[in-house]
């Protein structure tokens, strides 16, 4: 029996597999969706062979303001993919001045990290910033709240994401328990802010 814990209490599934294995999520109401795709995933590995550092490493972004979709590999193994790099360094670009930074490949590790952690690696990302140049990031900090004036996104180490299908509250989990860098939670605007920077947690 392999077990998954699913996130806010409620309900149980079970998972009937060849060969007598079960998996089992327990303790919540995990989209069903994430949970079937983190259960055969688990079970299914060890038929494949391929160690997860070995794997191609996929994600796929839809742009929320400049409506433009990317699927990208940018790691095969230990190896970042140079020209799937400067793909996401121009898809993560302040949309506003079309100014754009090389992203920390640590912010692509996060993201990806947590797509698996929640159990779907066909996760698409929808995006509402990434890169924010200094003039963004000032016009910003003089209109609205909680723009921090030394904002990781200036240096292409922050972004701000949700999920079109599962709640914003899933990501947040699953970056908290990866204990990696910045979580900050934004339930009224849903969003959840990830960063590379040191590790913190705010939001309700």
């Amino acid at each position: 029996m392999t077990n998954f814990y699913c996130f806010s209490p409620i309900t149980s599934y079970t998972l009937a597999l060849p060969k007598g294995e079960n998996v089992q999520c327990t303790g919540g109401n995990m989209n069903r969706r994430y949970f079937l795709g983190a259960a055969l995933s688990a079970v299914a590995a060890p038929a494949f062979a391929k160690k997860p550092s070995e794997r191609p490493r996929v994600l796929a972004f839809n742009h929320l303001h400049t409506d433009e979709k990317i699927a990208v590999t940018y790691r095969v193994g230990d190896r970042y993919q140079r020209s799937a790099l400067q793909e996401v360094n121009h898809f993560f670009r302040d949309f506003r001045t079309g100014d754009q930074v090389a992203i920390d490949p640590q912010l692509l590790d996060l993201l990806y990290d947590v797509k698996i952690h929640l159990g779907d690696v066909d996760a698409r990302f929808d995006v509402l910033s990434g890169y924010r140049s200094p003039r963004t990031n000032k016009m910003l900090r003089e209109t609205s709240g909680g723009v921090a004036k030394n904002s990781l996104h200036l240096t292409g180490q922050a972004i701000d994401v949700r999920f079109p299908d599962l709640p914003t509250r899933y990501i947040r989990d699953a970056a908290i328990a990866l204990g990696r860098g910045g979580v900050g939670y934004y339930r009224r605007s849903d969003f959840v802010h990830l960063d590379t920077g040191a590790v913190r947690r705010w939001g309700a």
